[in-house]
């Protein structure tokens, strides 16, 4: 539904103005957000961010995954009472480690959030001076087809690598 209605705002855009030359413009955001100065520094900030933790959850399973071949090498050879409370062990350290990772994703997952979003408003910010500075009528954030001509993604990855302003 939504593409119908920009369809039909580029043909009342193209209608309307049949004698005026309209300047469009289309964006790979993906790209943008792959490629830009600003994604790659969001990205670097997020790894230096949350690296410790990732660390401190990388020893946990290594631990739990040693714990669990020592259970199952000498697992026949324990009591019976030794054999349950290292399995109730392994147990409780598996349910711990499971809950730090779902913290660990979703703390993640909000901060990427706050950044991509910062990133976005930013993106938003070039585009509009773009539009008015280059007299663009249109600029499309996606498209299914896009020439080379119309394409101005490159543009704004370079504008987004120059300070804010």
């Amino acid at each position: 539904m939504k593409r119908y209605c920009l369809l039909f705002a580029v043909l009342g855009v193209f209608a309307s103005s049949a004698l005026a030359e309209v300047r469009v413009g289309v964006i790979n955001m993906e790209r943008v957000m792959r490629e830009s100065e600003p994604a790659k520094k969001a990205s670097s900030k997020l790894e230096k961010e949350f690296k410790k933790r990732s660390q401190e959850l990388e020893k946990s399973r290594q631990q739990a995954q040693t714990m669990q071949e020592d259970l199952e090498k000498n697992g026949a050879a324990l009591a019976e009472s030794a054999r349950a409370a290292k399995t109730k062990e392994l147990a409780d350290l598996s349910r711990e480690l499971q809950r730090r990772q779902r913290e660990y994703n979703e703390d993640l997952n909000a901060r990427r959030n706050e950044e991509l979003q910062s990133i976005v408003e930013r993106t938003n910010t070039v585009i509009r001076t773009m539009a008015e500075k280059e007299n663009f009528d249109l600029i499309v954030q996606e498209a299914v087809y896009a020439s080379s001509r119309v394409d101005i993604t490159e543009k704004v990855i370079k504008a987004l690598s120059e300070p804010a302003k």
